[in-house]
């Protein structure tokens, strides 16, 4: 019993600190709602979306060469009806739905209006970078050209250059809660793989010190019944 015994005093020593990571972690992410986290707070919706007048216009764009289409969709896009269309590599081609002809990609002073319009506090930007689909930021983390406008209070929205949406908005609070999900989940390097060798490891130290804690303590208050009264 004794051997046991510290086998679960090192036990717990061992399995205290992916513990404590876990707890504070998951404590500091649900401080902020989901929606203050995530920026959503900071978009402006409008309260009705214009409806596309007439059809789309044909988009000509080669068939035999080009990759194959996955989505195409029409909607008007800040007073301007588009079609945007998606292929099967992932690529994003904006066309003017009511001539169908291609439009270039999204200019910085095109970006900046476009934040003003659908952010809040979108019109004080401090600074504005291009990013390629290959080289974007760590706080992105997907394959698309973008703009990166860095707001006053330090907030990055990123607008793609191709299709002249809104991609993602990072607040000072989501880059804090992604850190702490990257100490949550072990994995700082990517921050997507919560199934890890250091995960799985420590859950399944923790699972065994667990059972060896209850059989130890059963065992203990077994042998204080069963032990001979003094006298």
């Amino acid at each position: 019993m004794q051997r046991y015994a510290r086998w679960h005093i090192w036990l717990g020593w061992l399995i205290a600190v992916p513990f404590l990571l876990w707890t504070v972690s998951g404590v500091l992410m649900v401080v902020r709602p989901i929606e203050e986290v995530r920026g959503t707070h900071l978009r402006i919706e409008p309260d009705q979306r214009p409806a596309l007048e007439g059809s789309p216009r044909p988009i000509p764009f080669p068939v035999d060469t080009a990759p194959p289409v996955v989505e195409m969709r029409s909607f008007v896009q800040r007073g301007r009806a588009v079609t945007l269309v998606t292929a099967s590599n992932g690529l994003v081609s904006r066309y003017d739905a009511t001539t169908g002809e291609p439009i270039p990609a999204l200019s910085e002073q095109e970006a900046r209006e476009a934040i003003a319009t659908s952010i809040r506090g979108g019109d004080k930007i401090t600074a504005m970078r291009s990013f390629e689909p290959d080289e974007t930021p760590f706080d992105f983390r997907r394959p698309s050209p973008v703009w990166q406008a860095t707001l006053e209070d330090g907030t990055f929205v990123y607008i793609n250059r191709a299709s002249g949406e809104i991609e993602a908005v990072r607040t000072r609070w989501w880059r804090f809660y992604d850190f702490m999900w990257g100490l949550h989940i072990m994995d700082l390097q990517t921050r997507e793989q919560p199934h890890n060798p250091l995960t799985v490891t420590f859950g399944i130290l923790a699972i065994f010190g667990s059972l060896l804690g209850t059989v130890l303590l059963f065992r203990r208050r077994k042998a204080r019944v069963t032990a001979p009264a003094r006298g």
